[in-house]
């Protein structure tokens, strides 16, 4: 590190978008964290600076970079209310999430295993699913990405299919669209009995199928919208 990383940080923070070019182009670090726990982003983000977000994000600047206290740009641009800034952060997220999903199933389509994740034991905490090694299998910053999601998949109306539950970010965004029927498949017995234990079993227009897809294709029906999210795809070959 040369210096050139602080400078990055100062001029995303104030907005100085030739600046961050510049130091960009020179080979400056946009993945650097300060003192703070920020990254370039984060800083342009929190202040809505959106050419400096785009910038950064074409720099090869990790949307998805995390604080001390797991706050994402995402979340710094949401809760300051930098709409342009956040629709640049979300849409970068989406795209990954198809670029993580189409290399996932290419990588598992000679190569299932799904075993070792539903044997695993995972905690809950208020903002995430961890595994027993203590890696995050899904974190609540992802809400933003699983509401546009649930927006896609809802937007035929109808019958939805959602395959793994996690901490349910999706399928409470796509409650919000009253779908004729809303059906969910989790196969981890962990993440089953807290969908439970918090009610999902008791919604009207919610079916909750206990299995792994492969196990339980005879229970399902036709559906207007499916959904399953990428890091499932470590586990399972699920192709729609």
């Amino acid at each position: 590190m040369d210096g050139r990383e602080e400078v990055v940080c100062e001029a995303a923070r104030s907005g100085d978008s030739t600046k961050v070019k510049n130091l960009v182009s020179g080979g400056t670090d946009v993945t650097y964290f300060d003192q703070q726990g920020f990254t370039p982003l984060m800083h342009a983000a929190k202040h809505g600076h959106a050419d400096v977000v785009k910038t950064l994000l074409e720099a090869g600047a990790p949307w998805n970079a995390l604080t001390p206290s797991n706050l994402s740009a995402g979340d710094f641009a949401m809760d300051a209310g930098h709409q342009e800034a956040f629709d640049l952060l979300l849409n970068a997220g989406i795209q990954a999430e198809l670029v993580l999903g189409t290399i996932a199933r290419s990588e598992n389509k000679n190569n299932v295993s799904d075993v070792d994740y539903l044997e695993d034991r995972v905690t809950f905490s208020e903002d995430k699913i961890m595994d027993s090694s203590s890696k995050a299998v899904m974190m609540a910053w992802e809400k933003p990405l699983m509401e546009a999601h649930a927006k896609a998949v809802c937007s035929g109306g109808g019958h939805i299919l959602n395959i793994g539950f996690g901490m349910g970010l999706v399928d409470t965004a796509i409650q919000q669209y009253s779908p004729a029927t809303h059906t969910i498949i989790e196969a981890h017995p962990e993440v089953y009995n807290r969908m439970l234990r918090t009610g999902w079993g008791e919604k009207e227009n919610v079916k909750i199928i206990f299995g792994k897809w492969q196990d339980v294709l005879s229970q399902l029906d036709s559906y207007d919208g499916k959904f399953f999210h990428t890091s499932l795809l470590k586990y399972d070959s699920f192709v729609l």
